[in-house]
């Protein structure tokens, strides 16, 4: 028979999370907070891994569509007179050039996420485990997105300096943004860029985190796997 203070915890995540998050608590609850937050962790790895294999390939941000880095919309805007100008090879050769940019940026991600793994704490871990489907991607951009930022931002820079049309973009939007006509964000190809890189990253860790939550068993360990059943 359960104690009084386990009827007490399973009534106040009913009130709390609801039937779906209440049976969710209940089921956690017959996992040890080690297993529990080992489980996490296992998982969050694997994911993480995947995203960062997958996005640092060759053409892994320019073959995708869903991470694919445009030119800044203050360009795109001026892209047609471009091409009629003959300068459409350079409008490419950026596009081109940002995205593998991002490619080898998010090559170094794996040191920080990894960190980030190794620092959760057990009340980390119950909420990403009881929260929405990315909840833990949420709890890596919050606690890696800063650091992840200052990593990538040089080697972005590395690769967009050699290219003219980069150069001149930055000396103009510059300028523009001192009239409030681009936004800060926008105003350097390099803050850009990795602003992008950062978006891909974390929407494809987003997306190994539902499919770990909606398929237990592709988890790679065993107790990845019994505590994301615990989920369902």
């Amino acid at each position: 028979m359960r104690s009084k203070a386990a009827i007490l915890g399973v009534l106040a995540g009913l009130v709390i999370c609801g039937a779906a998050g209440a049976q969710n608590l209940g089921n956690l609850a017959s996992i040890s907070n080690q297993d529990a937050v080992q489980g996490l962790k296992d998982a969050l790895a694997q994911g993480s891994a995947k995203a960062v294999s997958q996005l640092s390939a060759s053409d892994g941000f320019l073959g995708n569509p869903k991470v694919k880095i445009p030119l800044p919309d203050s360009i795109k805007r001026v892209e047609s007179g471009m091409r009629m100008l003959g300068m459409g090879r350079q409008a490419d050769e950026l596009v081109t050039s940002m995205n593998r940019a991002a490619e080898m940026a998010v090559a170094e991600a794996t040191p920080l996420l990894v960190s980030s793994v190794k620092a959760m704490s057990v009340s980390d871990a119950k909420g990403i485990l009881t929260g929405p489907d990315d909840a833990a991607t949420q709890y890596f951009r919050r606690t890696t997105g800063a650091a992840l930022t200052q990593r990538f931002l040089p080697i972005v820079k590395q690769s967009t300096e050699k290219l003219q049309l980069a150069q001149q973009y930055n000396s103009l939007a510059g300028q523009a943004a001192q009239y409030g006509l681009i936004g800060k964000d926008d105003a350097n190809i390099d803050v850009y860029v990795t602003r992008k890189a950062l978006d891909g990253l974390f929407i494809v860790i987003a997306e190994q985190e539902r499919s770990i939550r909606r398929d237990p068993m592709g988890a790679a360990t065993s107790m990845a796997k019994k505590v994301f059943s615990s989920l369902r």
